[in-house]
């Protein structure tokens, strides 16, 4: 390795690998998947777990299934499908030709099905769902076993076959296992492994009436591509038990399960359900409002492939569950748009200057840097003329004592261009400011004042005859507590209400008419912003922050001593 590359960091998952391959372990193969259900959205806890089980493939020379777990048509739509595809891509992984469904294997499953009740080892429960849960007991009591436990095997093939043929209706029957009512894990107190769901399915169509259960589906799914680890969130842990007896009972291959920590990440919903809630409610405009921490979310907000990533690897992988600083996923968001995004001016929140011993008709190309990080991105030539705009947050005309920027008297550097100096307040007929009228020293363009005076603050600016209007989305976070909805409160009460602010009389340097959708800047002094990928019109371009300059994560490192 050499001196300027950055070791890849150890991690408990990437150990139990390493050791597999080196002891030829399942042939030294290495096969993961990414494994969702295709209910919902991808939020950012499913990015850790896309690069996890597509990194760990790519560091092996192994490969990376997608399957989706299709196997509720009650709640899966093909527009889930294909927006997981899409964000899979975007994060920048390939699947290639391995995209498969665990309703590819419905007729294998329901095989597999039969074969445990001619091994006596499954049967047809006609228990109701409010029964079944009363006889499965608690964590402090074991359970009953159904009265219908001990049907023969003639008799559960006989009903599960009906089952299939549409006989009965929802709920009237469904498929246990036989393990062990009394256990202390739950799941092995004779789990349902199919149900009745007279639905049709996405890609089945009407076909099927019996729908395999997800735990029962899983294993099996894994095993029939040949997966050589399956990783899992800590959730999923005590369900390894059953996993491991499908595939024994069944005699078929056994992949390894491992578990790990999922992410929980402060200021921030991951649960699907209440990200559901979020949307139906009109707490925000949809899936891929960029307040949500789904990845179509982010990416519209303006997070690059790169910076999630490059956040994933950061927090890496442990058994422990535990909460990851916000702060941290924006850090690594600025660390990549700083190298990357252009530089530009745009104004907010406008104010109209007026520079009165300026040339009316004179209009000058200043040079300005794209980006000082990266030399290569070379220069651009901005337009300066008489009438500019500055942000009204930079001038005030009874200023406080540390205020540094324009004042009446006060002389400031705009920024490529020269010193101006405030010499008279215009007002309306309400008193509001609405343009300041400025002299400029014209020895000063683009430098020090030949005379070595000294002004304390530098502004940016936008010619106010070729400046572009836009409309710019301010966005914060969503909720305003670390932990919304700890505890007995209703995280609805935690939502900022001042999440989001439209600015509707942006000005922007011309450049920006131009503007792909997705197309990052940082905005000088501003923070980084994103061309909306659905909002943005030639001409007319919408732009969303991504993130604020300011660099909490940054402080929190220093001050620990990292």
């Amino acid at each position: 390795m050499s001196q300027t590359e950055t070791p890849t960091p150890s991690n408990f998952i990437r150990n139990i690998i390493q050791e597999d391959v080196k002891t030829n372990k399942r042939g030294g193969r290495v096969v993961t998947r990414f494994p969702p259900e295709p209910n919902g959205y991808l939020h950012i806890g499913h990015a850790k777990s896309i690069c996890l089980n597509f990194g760990m493939a790519a560091e092996f020379g192994g490969r990376c299934n997608l399957r989706f777990d299709d196997t509720n048509p009650l709640k899966e739509e093909m527009e889930y499908v294909e927006s997981i595809k899409e964000d899979v891509r975007w994060l920048g992984f390939d699947w290639e030709d391995r995209e498969y469904y665990a309703s590819d294997y419905f007729g294998q499953l329901y095989s597999f099905a039969v074969q445990l009740i001619e091994q006596g080892h499954a049967y047809v429960d006609s228990l109701s769902a409010e029964e079944i849960r009363e006889y499965r007991g608690t964590l402090t009591e074991p359970g009953k076993e159904s009265p219908y436990r001990n049907r023969s095997a003639t008799e559960n093939l006989d009903l599960f076959e009906r089952m299939r043929a549409g006989e009965f209706e929802d709920g009237a029957h469904v498929l246990r296992v036989k393990i062990d009512m009394t256990s202390g894990n739950l799941n092995l107190r004779d789990p349902t492994i199919y149900r009745i769901r007279k639905t049709s399915h996405d890609r089945t169509g009407d076909r099927w009436v019996i729908y395999p259960m997800y735990d029962y589906t899983h294993c099996l799914s894994d095993s029939l591509e040949g997966i050589t680890h399956s990783l899992c969130t800590l959730e999923f842990e005590d369900h390894r038990p059953l996993y491991d007896w499908v595939l024994k009972t069944l005699a078929v291959y056994r992949p390894q399960q491992i578990e790990f920590a999922r992410l929980n990440l402060s200021f921030t919903l991951l649960s699907k359900r209440k990200l559901i809630q979020l949307v139906e409610g009109g707490y925000v405009s949809g899936w891929d409002d960029p307040r949500m921490p789904t990845i179509q979310g982010f990416r519209r907000r303006g997070f690059t492939p790169q910076s999630i990533r490059t956040f994933c690897d950061r927090i890496g992988v442990a058994k422990r569950d535990s909460i990851v600083d916000l702060a941290l996923l924006e850090h690594c968001l600025r660390e990549d748009l700083n190298k990357s995004a252009p530089r530009v001016m745009g104004v907010l929140k406008p104010l109209k200057v007026v520079i009165v011993n300026y040339p009316e008709e004179k209009v000058e190309e200043l040079e300005a840097i794209n980006n000082p990080e990266e030399p290569a991105a070379g220069v651009r030539q901005v337009p300066f003329c008489r009438e500019l705009y500055i942000e009204r947050n930079d001038f005030m005309e009874d200023p406080p004592k540390k205020f540094f920027r324009l004042a009446p008297g006060r002389e400031v550097r705009l920024r490529y261009a020269y010193f101006i100096r405030c010499e008279e307040v215009i007002k309306d007929a309400d008193g509001n400011i609405v343009e300041v009228r400025c002299t400029y020293d014209p020895t000063t363009r683009g430098g020090d004042a030949p005379d070595g005076r000294k002004v304390k603050a530098t502004l940016h600016w936008v010619s106010a005859r070729h400046a572009i209007d836009a409309e710019v989305r301010l966005y914060d976070r969503l909720f305003n507590h670390p932990h919304p909805g700890g505890g007995k409160t209703d995280y609805t009460e935690h939502i900022n209400p001042k999440s989001l602010t439209v600015l509707t009389d942006c000005k922007l340097e011309p450049s920006l008419a131009s503007a792909e959708p997705e197309s990052r800047y940082q905005f000088e002094r501003l923070g980084y912003f994103c061309a909306d990928r659905w909002d943005s019109q030639p001409g007319r371009p919408a732009f969303n922050r991504a993130v604020t300059l300011r660099d909490q994560w940054a402080k929190i490192a220093k001050k620990g001593g990292s």
